[in-house]
């Protein structure tokens, strides 16, 4: 594997699993007391008073049986799956009604614990249905290590391993990826994975030898021969996997600004070595970390990427300019500082129609077919059009 390909695997962040969970609790109908708790863990984390209140939502009516519940309270949100054993011979009242719940913030996502939830529920109802494991006996000193076991592996591996005689159960949480935002024409897609051997559909297929970190959407459609709507669709779907990412269209009259960020540069050697074998010309010389990082430093509002090519000649330092602006906004060391332009007057012609500050030159350029720099030095001979850079 060579460095590049290094360097794009491990740019694959995971995915943060929101909202740990702060306590689970299993609760049942007790036959003469209702509805109870009869373990948690921590203990007394949900008090009998706050319990009460919720009850009704917890133990719940037969309709909503083996359902994925969620009550959202002022500090807490609970997630349940409501359980009914039925047996006539075995049970005081013909069933055995329990909830297991999990406890997260009440501002916390709690989706991606909905399938352990049901799994672990599963999981107690086999072993009640087997022994009367929850029914018969003190409930509490059975369950309580099995809870705090769940927890905190939960908690910290994301995973769980429930091992009873020869036969395990495994509890996993599902990592659940926020849609990405809609694809714009003038956005350039970057593999940051290798793509997996596995059988894509015919336009993403089509598409993918296309996608080199330069080339936008537009272009790929154009170049692919695929219908634009269908060129954004198939970059949408492979951003939500993680195999591409979307960075501004590089072009030599941009502007771009560093981030707190830089100062890694100067302090991770593993970032500078990543860096080094990106940015190079040659794998044969490497660039010095010194000249990477003037030239990330000498990024500022105002000065051109032509403007620094012309300063310090990257070429002769072993550097490749658009694998500089590449790597340092993948890895967040610089941004892209966007020129939008804003119409002044108010009796518009076709292009200054677009002129409202909302599309960025990038996107008009794209829209109407023509080099950045041409409508760039069309509109800064208008003294009706304003470049607002953000």
């Amino acid at each position: 594997m060579d460095v590049e390909t290094q360097f794009k695997k491990t740019r694959i962040k995971n995915i943060r699993i929101d909202g740990p969970i702060r306590c689970i609790f299993f609760c049942e109908f007790h036959h003469t007391a209702g509805p109870i708790i009869s373990c948690q863990d921590p203990e007394n984390f949900i008090s009998k008073e706050l319990f009460d209140s919720i009850s009704v939502y917890i133990i719940t009516k037969a309709e909503l049986q083996r359902s994925v519940i969620t009550v959202t309270l002022q500090n807490y949100k609970i997630l349940g799956f409501p359980i009914r054993i039925d047996d006539k011979d075995k049970y005081v009242r013909n069933a055995f009604h329990f909830n297991l719940c999990f406890v997260c913030d009440s501002d916390a996502r709690t989706v991606q614990y909905e399938s352990v939830v049901q799994k672990f529920s599963d999981y107690l109802v086999a072993r009640e249905m087997e022994s009367s494991f929850l029914s018969q006996g003190k409930v509490s000193t059975k369950l309580a290590p099995l809870l705090a076991q769940v927890k905190e592996e939960l908690n910290t591996k994301g995973e769980c391993a429930l091992i009873e005689g020869a036969t395990t159960t495994h509890l996993k949480v599902c990592r659940i990826r926020l849609d990405p935002s809609p694809v714009k024409d003038h956005q350039v897609p970057i593999f940051i994975k290798e793509i997996s051997e596995q059988p894509w559909d015919l336009t993403t297929q089509q598409v993918t030898p296309y996608i080199d970190g330069f080339n936008h959407i537009a272009k790929i459609a154009s170049l692919s021969d695929v219908q634009n709507n269908l060129v954004k669709a198939c970059i949408q779907n492979l951003v939500y996997y993680g195999v591409v990412a979307l960075v501004p269209l590089f072009q030599y009259g941009n502007v771009y600004c560093t981030t707190p960020k830089l100062k890694m540069m100067a302090q991770n050697l593993e970032l500078q070595c990543k860096c080094l074998n990106y940015v190079t010309k040659s794998k044969r010389q490497l660039p010095t970390v010194r000249d990477v990082f003037r030239l990330y430093a000498a990024m500022t509002r105002g000065t051109t990427i032509r403007d620094l090519c012309i300063r310090f000649n990257p070429s002769n330092l072993r550097i490749n300019e658009r694998k500089l602006v590449q790597f340092g906004v993948l890895e967040g060391i610089i941004r892209r500082v966007h020129k939008y332009p804003v119409l002044l007057t108010d009796e518009p012609d076709e292009l200054e129609k677009s002129l409202s500050g909302e599309s960025s030159l990038d996107e008009l350029c794209c829209s109407i077919g023509v080099a950045s720099q041409q409508l760039e030095d069309q509109l800064e001979r208008d003294h009706n059009v304003m470049l607002l850079w953000k």
